[in-house]
């Protein structure tokens, strides 16, 4: 099959620890066609949606090692329609350009999509959480999403809780995440005109959630394809920052679902496939929902890595792609037999 990774530019790749570049170097062992574009390259000629791509020479032998097939790929640009893929694979990081989304409508009937574009309008924020319907904070923490700062700070002065969690709407890999405290309330004020006051003039929202008992600790990243668990691990924040992220100088550990994490992992999965949004990573801490993350879900190689030599993530997600194109062209075949014989009755 040929898949056209949307994604991040190729040169902006960690070759040693990336997710994309992980899903890439396993289609290429498959001997599959890869290209890659960004947003950006996205373009309508004569009517039907093309994109500038990177193309990846086919290769003889794949090097093992990720960083080797990163530093030995040969690329070439050229200019694709985008319906001539079988799939399209979703890896843009936030926020979400719904501009692009326009673009892929054109093509969402011939090429498996994943993320949908249905599912990926509908989750690619913070607020997707709301969905599932937690009124009274069982599954997710009691969460307030404005830009109203009066509002904002009023929540903060009611919470049983000395300390929250502030962040912005749009952030990713834990950008802009920051422990507040009510013994700093002199200082809350500011922080809020920070984040809610954008540089354009346009205001932004701000996210407060309460803080779950044992976040100091780390927080639980773990992956969903299909709706199921494919893999997990714990990721501890580094001795300078209490965020977990890995590229906020976190580190990861093996880490086992408990009884509630699998519990979580079984409510909220029938949602996720049902919206279209098949490869998530979700962020869990004490068993609560944190984050879902649709637009480029990593840590793909990082639970490879502590889990080595047991599990490679990449090859459960890859057979997943293949049997949804399978299904899809199967039933394109299915549909032409059929007109067929209508046609020559």
């Amino acid at each position: 099959m040929n898949v056209c990774f949307i994604m991040y530019p190729w040169e902006d790749i960690d070759a040693e620890n990336d997710t994309s570049l992980a899903l890439i170097k396993e289609c290429a062992k498959r001997s599959h066609g890869v290209a890659m574009c960004t947003p950006a390259n996205l373009t309508i000629r004569n009517s039907v949606t093309n994109a500038f791509c990177t193309v990846i020479g086919r290769m003889e032998k794949i090097p093992n090692g990720l960083k080797t097939f990163y530093n030995k790929a040969q690329l070439r640009e050229e200019m694709l329609p985008l319906a001539g893929f079988d799939a399209i694979f979703f890896r843009a990081n936030p926020p979400l350009d719904p501009i692009m989304l326009n673009f892929l409508d054109s093509v969402k009937d011939d090429v498996f999509i994943i993320n949908s574009l249905e599912g990926m309008r509908e989750a690619n924020n913070k607020l997707y959480t709301a969905a599932f319907g937690d009124a009274h904070s069982n599954i997710i923490p009691a969460t307030h999403v404005s830009k109203n700062k009066n509002y904002l700070v009023q929540q903060i002065k009611e919470s049983k809780a000395d300390k929250m969690i502030l962040k912005p709407l749009n952030g990713f890999g834990g950008s802009g995440v920051i422990l507040i405290e009510k013994s700093a309330m002199n200082n809350i004020n500011s922080l809020l005109d920070f984040y809610i006051t954008g540089s354009d003039g346009v205001s932004n929202y701000v996210i407060l959630q309460d803080y779950i008992e044992g976040a100091d600790q780390g927080d639980v990243r773990i992956l969903l394809l299909n709706g199921e668990p494919v893999g997990a691990m714990k990721r501890v924040p580094g001795s300078d920052d209490h965020r977990s992220n890995v590229s906020a100088g976190g580190s990861v550990q093996k880490h086992t679902l408990t009884k509630a994490e699998k519990a979580l992992c079984k409510q909220i999965g029938p949602k996720l496939v049902n919206d279209g949004l098949y490869f998530v990573g979700i962020d869990v801490i004490g068993g609560k929902l944190v984050e879902v993350n649709v637009m480029s879900p990593g840590g793909i190689t990082y639970i490879n890595k502590v889990y080595k030599p047991k599990v490679k993530v990449e090859e459960k997600v890859i057979d997943f792609l293949e049997s949804k194109v399978i299904d899809k062209l199967q039933a394109f075949d299915r549909r032409t037999r059929l007109r067929k014989t209508v046609e020559d009755a």
